[in-house]
């Protein structure tokens, strides 16, 4: 059974996370104030401190709302024994197009600038970053036994490349640079590719 009293309060969360999560896509981390969230969500700032504690607050339990949902999201789909892995990596690039829409992206990419000079920001993206690159090691463990040997790359060392490459993708989508260079997007969708035929050739042998 559960408790009005208990009911309000997670929706106010709710409510200023969304408004958080607006107003950071909308005017990016320097535009981000109390004031501005709590206009947003129709309530006073002082629901802010009551909830969050601060502005830092705020914005790590909004990182940390978002993150959870798309981690369990990704665990869920680089588990299915039903799909292969250039099904799973076509299946990450979605996920990236559904990212960036949300605001999500562009919540990860200011929380990183931020963390440059806020230890708490930066130990929170880091452990989320950390969850993602298990995800992705685990993937690559999985194509080293399927594949064989992955050159010189470790599956650790593989991950880390992947991230990095999802990373910078995220970087010049936000800037718009992507459109001047070379649709970065679509050259992850190509990699999915490559991995396809590798999974021919290892069923033909």
């Amino acid at each position: 059974m559960t408790h009005p009293k208990s009911d309000r309060v997670k929706q106010t969360k709710l409510e200023l996370l969304e408004a958080a999560r607006g107003v950071l896509t909308r005017d990016g981390f320097s535009g981000l104030s109390t004031r501005r969230v709590a206009d947003a969500a129709g309530t006073q700032m002082s629901q802010i401190q009551y909830h969050f504690g601060s502005k830092e607050g705020l914005i790590l339990a909004l990182f940390e709302h978002m993150n959870a949902g798309l981690v369990d999201r990704q665990t869920a789909a680089f588990g299915r024994p039903d799909l292969g892995i250039s099904q799973k990596w076509h299946l990450a690039c979605d996920y990236l197009e559904e990212d960036i829409a949300s605001g999500y992206v562009r919540v990860l990419q200011e929380l990183i600038a931020a963390g440059w000079s806020n230890a708490n920001i930066r130990h929170a993206v880091r452990a989320a970053l950390g969850q993602w690159h298990s995800l992705l090691t685990a993937l690559a463990h999985e194509a080293e036994q399927e594949f064989g040997h992955l050159g010189p790359f470790t599956p650790e060392g593989l991950a880390a490349l992947v991230a990095t490459t999802f990373i910078g993708t995220e970087s010049l989508c936000l800037l718009g640079y992507e459109e001047k260079i070379h649709p970065v997007r679509d050259v992850l969708r190509q990699v999915g590719a490559v991995i396809a035929s590798l999974e021919q050739q290892t069923a033909s042998e």
